[in-house]
């Protein structure tokens, strides 16, 4: 279900938005990779990844406008069900609750005093199921957990409520076992961020009426706090399969390989794959230094 590898064969493929799955109050530009919704409105801004994700692949926006007089902010999440296989109705107004009382669909809301103009940011799914963003202040959030990692998995990003625009500036994966890092395909280097083009009235302390004078009363869904043990959650899991817990301690100390995996990497590699040093399995049934 992935796409070919367009840059070589370490490229994770081309990223844009989903073409055939968008709201219908958005717009895309700049080859696909940057949506905005009409600023009339704070929903209908529903849009999909162009292709299948990876597990613990991280997918980078940017912030490009926003409106302050709306309430709620930028919805993240990930679909089993293929945007492009849905009904004529598809996509709805909103990822949450539209989608998100239906399996196969998982959504946050991301909390608007950390996506403010030109703020970048991270979210993935990792081997778990648990949907994480990272902040332009570089924390990490644990949005939920119970994401199915088994099927393909698109992106889901609801551009709502104050979060206007964004783009997408690609995507990236850490390959521990051959210590690189796997990116989709480069784009040309973005414009700058026109401040001037957002209605920031509540940090200029005279909120604006909305257009029709519509406004929701609060934003209905209640974030996830942050939680700084996010790393622990998932540190103990083998580097190689992400699935079984890292059970042996190499002689460099390092605990990242499953039993099985360990055996496999010390015979098609012989070194760890953290620091690489060198290794193998002695016939006396202990790790060693080779």
């Amino acid at each position: 279900m992935h796409p070919p590898n367009i840059c070589g064969r370490h490229c994770l493929g081309p990223l844009s938005f989903h073409k055939g799955a968008l709201g219908t109050n958005v717009c895309l530009s700049l080859g696909g990779r940057r949506v905005e919704r009409d600023r009339e409105t704070f929903q209908n801004g529903l849009t999909f990844s162009s292709r299948p994700i990876r597990v613990q692949e991280k997918i980078h926006l940017r912030v490009e406008c926003c409106d302050q007089h709306w309430h709620g902010a930028l919805r993240l999440g990930f679909t089993i069900i293929p945007p492009s296989s849905s009904g004529p109705l598809f996509p709805p107004a909103m990822a949450i609750p539209d989608l998100t009382t239906t399996y196969g669909y998982w959504a946050s809301t991301v909390p608007s005093s950390l996506i403010m103009p030109g703020a970048e940011l991270r979210f993935w799914v990792t081997p778990r199921g648990m949907l994480v963003y990272e902040g332009p202040n570089g924390l990490r959030y644990k949005l939920l957990k119970g994401v199915d990692v088994t099927r393909p998995l698109w992106a889901m990003i609801d551009v709502y409520g104050q979060t206007r625009a964004v783009l997408l500036l690609g995507s990236e994966k850490k390959d521990l076992l051959k210590l690189r890092i796997q990116k989709s395909c480069p784009v040309p280097c973005p414009p700058s961020v026109s401040h001037g083009d957002s209605c920031m009235c509540v940090n200029k302390g005279h909120p604006c009426r909305t257009p029709q004078d519509y406004r929701l009363s609060a934003d209905p869904i209640t974030t996830t706090q942050i939680d700084p043990s996010i790393d622990r959650d998932f540190a103990d899991d083998c580097v190689v399969c992400l699935s079984a817990r890292a059970s042996v301690v190499l002689p460099c100390t390092h605990r990242c390989l499953c039993a099985h995996c360990a055996l496999r990497v010390a015979a098609e590699f012989g070194n760890c794959p953290l620091c690489r040093q060198s290794i193998r399995y002695s016939d006396e049934d202990r790790w060693i230094k080779s």
